[in-house]
């Protein structure tokens, strides 16, 4: 089995394409801000507008359509046809399952490298009860449809107090799906989520305790699993992405971010305007990066203090590492 953590990297490049905020369910962890972040949906010519903006970059970047649920868009299937056009190095469709406008008709596996459902609980009646009536069954037939016409296949499982008893449950299931990836992401406590007493994210002693020994157990049967650090070892640096890789979230408002922590605040680094990327004015995120703070993450530190956890002498009991540091399990196999 090998466990590592997967480095930031200078020579690659994430963008995070939100095309648009609507969706048909209404998950209690959804963190899309339509205050923040709009409520329009983008035309296909503004989307293929703004891909070529990331296209210098494009054979090193990887590409990955969100909503809202990005298969609502009925222009979804032209959106990957243009991003492949331009030679994007992967693109993925993160989906609930539900598969709009007949998506698997209208792209070919040639077209898109990944096809990645969200599903939040090993029982219908777990997952249902946080993303929506139907959910479960949306993905579980979602993903043979989808293995049936040659594409992969991943799933997200975002773990909160809700769910974390049922991922032990997982790799049965996760081995009967076929699919390639399985993600484990921490609840981000922005948008829904943000909202007091409805969704919280786990103690560090229960997530060190669960997540690592089920993302073996999953590894075991030839999936890659990843995960997000979360707690930095004792002996472990403290890095940003922010000031090591390139990494963008952008909304249909025109906001691009750098950091996810800060999607529910106008800390936006650039904006597109006029079909141009400008940089937002002070402060914004970029001006937080290079701080250094014994708690770790600064971002975290800021905008949700209350997972830190402090001694009686007032030292941080624990680091937050950047939220864009993974961990990968594969095996060896």
């Amino acid at each position: 089995m090998q466990n590592k953590t997967v480095a930031f990297s200078k020579d690659a490049s994430n963008l995070f394409f939100h095309i648009l905020t609507q969706c048909n369910l209404s998950c209690s962890h959804c963190y899309i801000n339509p205050d923040q972040h709009g409520r329009q949906t983008l035309s296909i010519d503004t989307i293929r507008q703004w891909l070529c903006l990331f296209a210098k970059k494009a054979f090193q970047t990887n590409l990955v359509f969100l909503g809202g649920e990005p298969t609502l868009h009925k222009d979804l299937p032209a959106a990957v046809k243009e991003a492949k056009r331009l030679g994007f190095h992967s693109i993925t469709i993160d989906t609930n399952g539900f598969l709009f406008h007949d998506i698997l008709k209208k792209i070919s596996p040639d077209d898109v490298d990944v096809i990645s459902f969200s599903l939040d609980g090993a029982t219908c009646a777990t997952n249902d009860a946080i993303r929506g009536k139907g959910s479960y069954d949306a993905v579980l037939s979602g993903i043979p449809r989808a293995r049936k016409k040659g594409f992969a296949c991943s799933m997200i499982y975002t773990v909160s107090d809700k769910n974390l008893h049922e991922l032990s449950r997982m790799p049965d299931l996760v081995a009967s799906l076929d699919i390639d990836r399985f993600f484990i992401q921490v609840i981000g406590m922005r948008g829904k989520s943000a909202a007091a007493g409805k969704t919280a994210q786990v103690s560090k002693t229960l997530w060190l305790s669960v997540i690592p020994e089920v993302a073996r157990t999953i590894a075991q049967t030839g999936v890659i699993v990843t995960y997000p650090k979360v707690f930095l070892d004792p002996e472990e640096t403290f890095a940003c992405a922010g000031m090591v890789a390139d990494n963008y979230f952008v909304f249909p408002n025109g906001r691009v971010y750098r950091c996810p922590l800060c999607e529910d605040y106008p800390l936006h680094a650039f904006c597109i305007e006029n079909n141009k990327i400008v940089a937002a004015p002070p402060v914004n995120e970029t001006h937080l990066f290079d701080l250094s703070i014994p708690e770790g993450c600064v971002m975290n530190k800021i905008i949700q203090p209350g997972n830190l956890d402090y001694l009686a002498d007032g030292k941080p009991a624990h680091r937050i590492a950047c939220c864009m540091l993974k961990q990968e399990i594969r095996s060896q196999v």
